[in-house]
């Protein structure tokens, strides 16, 4: 490959309309060299151009599936990590803009989790009390880190299966960075709220006493969606006020009040094919990341199927904006010409402990 590449600035001043014309010239180019995964919350105009779709836990198994050269995570850079994780040794993945994060994940990192770590091992012998479980959206060191310990990584739709995993082997779990899924899964199991308790990192021993770390059973992280945390209950409430026959679905991300008063919880593959078998006429309040809400909207319309986005205000996932037609075109372009933007490259050492915590996910979803 030829180091110098094309430079972002003229794409930058393009025209959506004119992004569009030239990602499919290019992506015409590039045949089955390359393939494009776009996540269910990635913007209208980029999702279109997607090969492959889908929530956190299809995309994971899509990547390991894929033989194209080029891998295009049209998502957020943990992602793209697990792409890159998944995929065979000489498959390239590649995130069109690298300021797509995700703030959640920012939320714990591996000096922070180690801290926790020897911090339970002042209260308890944490490598045979405490399985991790990190959630997907976390870098590739923190799912490293669950598999040089044991643990696991997890989705929105396949977490209660991996709690059932995890205390089937230790009688606690250090859930990371989404304290909202982490506390829905675990009442969901059956726990109470007492044995749920929320682990801040930025205070000694989480700010809890060891009396309340040995009586826990899940030790939430003090992490959120900054998205998901915009829903609340009082939004339910009126909702049904209005259209008492309407029904709600919300994300597990959402805070355990919303989730409580909803009728569905689940994933977003889950909101999806809900609302798509759901029958024809019905209302829905959905609470989720906003692009999704209203393709799904447009999509079910012609089923006389009304669906409502659960904030007043407009909330979506600005990071997965930033995956835009001008950044997806230049990336194209660049691969068109023999040269390789922004490849997303986990180290070896770190892709084999993460590798092994996701194929523990994978072998029991």
């Amino acid at each position: 490959m030829q180091t110098a590449t094309i430079s972002f600035d003229p794409f930058n001043n393009l025209s959506d309309e004119a992004c569009q014309e030239r990602i499919r010239v290019a992506r015409a180019k590039l045949g089955k060299k390359a393939v494009i995964l776009g996540h269910h919350y990635q913007r209208a105009d980029v999702y279109q151009h997607a090969d492959l779709t889908g929530d956190s836990l299809k995309l994971s198994k899509l990547a390991a599936q894929t033989d194209s050269e080029y891998v295009i995570f049209c998502g957020v850079h943990f992602m793209a990590e697990v792409a890159d994780i998944m995929t065979a040794p000489h498959q390239i993945a590649i995130l069109p803009d690298l300021a797509a994060g995700c703030s959640m994940a920012d939320m714990a990192n591996l000096a922070k989790v180690e801290r926790c770590w020897r911090e339970l091992n002042e209260v308890l012998n944490a490598e045979e009390e405490v399985t991790p479980v990190t959630y997907i959206n976390s870098a590739a060191d923190l799912k490293a880190f669950c598999g040089e310990h044991g643990g696991i990584v997890c989705t929105s739709s396949n977490a209660g299966t991996i709690a059932k995993w995890a205390f089937e082997r230790r009688p606690k779990v250090l859930f990371f960075p989404d304290q909202h899924l982490g506390r829905w899964t675990g009442h969901q199991l059956g726990f109470a709220m007492d044995e749920m308790v929320v682990w801040d990192p930025d205070l000694e021993l989480g700010g809890l006493t060891p009396a309340q770390i040995k009586h826990a059973r899940i030790l939430l992280w003090k992490g959120h969606c900054s998205v998901h945390q915009m829903f609340q209950k009082s939004q339910i409430d009126a909702f049904r006020a209005k259209y008492p026959e309407g029904k709600v679905i919300a994300h597990p991300e959402c805070n355990f009040e919303v989730c409580a008063a909803a009728d569905y919880v689940g994933s977003t593959e889950h909101i999806v094919k809900t609302i798509k078998e759901a029958p024809e006429g019905t209302r829905w309040l959905v609470g989720t990341e906003l692009n999704l809400v209203d393709r799904l909207a447009k999509e079910v319309l012609p089923q006389n199927k009304i669906v409502q986005f659960m904030a007043t205000t407009i909330c979506m996932c600005s990071t997965m904006q930033r995956i835009d037609p001008q950044h997806l075109a230049w990336t194209l372009e660049n691969l068109v010409d023999g040269k390789i933007v922004n490849q997303i490259k986990v180290p070896e050492h770190e892709a084999k402990l993460a590798k092994l915590a996701l194929e523990r996910m994978l072998a029991i979803s």
